[in-house]
């Protein structure tokens, strides 16, 4: 048995190092696009007094997460076609909202008498921005990235259904031919991706609470 697991390690080793390549592909370029358009936005919102804005901006965001991502696939397949472009850009729907929500939260954080008092100083609104509120929100935006990341990695196998390749793909190929083997190893491996990013960037989580503790002893003495 053992020299049975050992020769299917052999033959599929490659399989198995495309598959990671695959996925991880999909993963990261949903997650980055997720990041590039809600922590934006969400800097946006927690500045904006337009409550109707934001409250329409949070239900459109909400609303991606209700929709199964089996039926958001088969949505986007008339749209978008086969492959990665369709499981990327699901993907980046279902990453919006909890990054959105984490960093318009940390932005709410801030206390307000600090950015006034460095109005009062001359720090320009970039400044603020730059300097004060963007190191005290850090380490709630790593807490939605992170706990996305670990989503998103996990989902990816789903993009197997369309084409797009990926773990998903051995999965579903394992099931189809009834190799235990298979199933277990591309899960195994999903598994372990998961873990490995969020150890990751839950030690650059603890590196910005450390930093924005900094900050906030520096905004102390600021407002003081």
């Amino acid at each position: 048995m053992r020299a049975d697991y050992l020769e299917f390690w052999k033959n599929r080793y490659p399989d198995l190092l495309a598959a990671t390549g695959e996925h991880l592909t999909i993963s990261l370029a949903s997650i980055a696009l997720g990041v590039a358009v809600a922590v934006p936005l969400g800097i946006y919102l927690s500045g904006s007094r337009i409550r109707w804005l934001r409250s329409l901006v949070f239900s459109v965001a909400n609303l991606f997460q209700t929709i199964p991502s089996l039926a958001l696939l088969a949505i986007l397949i008339p749209l978008l076609g086969i492959g990665m472009k369709p499981a990327i850009f699901a993907l980046f729907l279902y990453s919006l909202l909890p990054i959105l929500r984490s960093t318009y939260a940390g932005f709410q954080s801030v206390d307000p008498s600090v950015l006034e008092a460095a109005r009062g100083m001359g720090f320009s609104r970039s400044q603020r921005l730059l300097s004060i509120q963007l190191p005290l929100a850090f380490p709630y935006i790593m807490s939605g990235v992170r706990l996305t990341t670990v989503y998103i990695i996990s989902w990816t196998t789903l993009a197997a259904l369309i084409g797009a390749g990926g773990l998903g793909q051995l999965i579903v190929s394992g099931i189809g031919v009834n190799k235990t083997e298979l199933i277990v190893s591309a899960s195994l491996c999903a598994i372990v991706l998961a873990l490995i990013f969020d150890r990751a960037l839950g030690a650059v989580e603890k590196f910005g609470a450390r930093r924005a503790r900094t900050e906030r002893g520096d905004a102390s003495l600021l407002h003081g």
